[in-house]
């Protein structure tokens, strides 16, 4: 009987030696190379939900920018949108907070979120995450991100401009240090270019105060240089009501002006910037349509026309990025 359970045995037994570690400790080698499949495999699907939600983050909020990162070269693309979405976040505290000490605790968030990414250390966040992968790839300049990241809590102080060299200055050191870091992430570190940069950045800062005019007046909220206000005579409430007189109109018209003017600037310095640099710049052709359409409706901020978005715009940006023009 015993040696018929021992036959019985054998096969399972035969079965049983495929299974069996050939040395001691080669069972704990199995697990942990499975952990690491397990780990990367994770690591994988994470970062490609990190970029996912970037994605989508900037696709919603900044269809521009959205648009014109898909047109960047491969090795820039992921980071440009990393960068957007950062730019996003940031921009989208001070709508989103009640009260001042609360998007003071959203910038310190960010401000402690630049440091840990430079010490290889981003917090458990989709948008530091991708920010962290492209600061790693690219070298990013962390002064241009904590610049912006500055200049923005500033502006939580939720008050007019002054005068427009003071919206200027803002514009410099939030849209333009963006600017500067998308062109580090095409590899490029040119004076001209920066130069161009820097303009544009101020011309962008110009056409997205104007652009949020109506939005803000809805709110009872005007933003637009007081300096500029007072020299038409007219008010915040002319703007809260919507006001489409000639004096509303005049405002914006100088302040537009002077957005217009920094593009003529820019575009001087565009035989001495780099053709490839030039992918850096496609938003000048949002803000370029914005200020022929400002124009188009005689400079009433409130005309209906300037609510929709131009269909054809991503054509002629696709157009524009092939031209490698700005």
């Amino acid at each position: 009987m015993a040696a018929g359970v021992g036959v019985k045995l054998a096969p399972w037994s035969r079965r049983a030696r495929l299974y069996r570690p050939t040395s001691p400790g080669g069972g704990c080698r199995h697990a942990a190379v499975t952990q690491v499949v397990r780990a990367k495999s994770s690591a994988t699907a994470d970062s490609q939900s990190n970029q996912e939600f970037c994605l989508q983050l900037v696709r919603s909020r900044d269809y521009d920018g959205f648009v014109s990162s898909l047109l960047l070269p491969e090795d820039a693309r992921r980071s440009s949108l990393a960068l957007r979405a950062f730019n996003v976040e940031l921009a989208q505290v001070k709508d989103s907070v009640s009260q001042k000490t609360i998007g003071l605790m959203r910038m310190q968030f960010w401000k402690t979120a630049i440091e840990e990414i430079y010490r290889d250390e981003p917090p458990n966040q989709p948008v530091t995450a991708e920010l962290w992968r492209a600061a790693r790839k690219h070298s990013l300049t962390k002064r241009w991100l904590l610049r912006i990241i500055t200049d923005r809590e500033k502006d939580l102080d939720d008050r007019a401009y002054r005068n427009l060299q003071e919206l200027e200055t803002y514009s410099e050191n939030t849209q333009s240090s963006l600017i500067y870091l998308l062109l580090e992430c095409l590899g490029f570190k040119n004076v001209h270019a920066d130069h161009a940069a820097s303009h544009i950045g101020k011309a962008q800062g110009i056409v997205t105060c104007l652009r949020a005019t109506p939005y803000h007046s809805s709110r009872r909220k005007v933003y637009l240089p007081m300096d500029v206000c007072m020299l038409h005579g007219a008010s915040q409430e002319d703007f809260i009501r919507g006001s489409r007189e000639q004096n509303v109109r005049d405002v914006v018209y100088d302040i537009a002006s002077q957005a217009h003017v920094h593009l003529q600037h820019a575009r001087s310095f565009s035989h001495n910037v780099p053709a490839a640099a030039t992918a850096a710049f496609l938003q000048t052709v949002g803000l370029e349509d914005f200020l022929q359409r400002v124009r188009r409706a005689d400079f009433d901020i409130f005309h209906p026309s300037l609510r929709n978005r131009n269909p054809l715009l991503p054509v002629q940006l696709y157009f524009r990025s092939w031209k490698k023009t700005y």
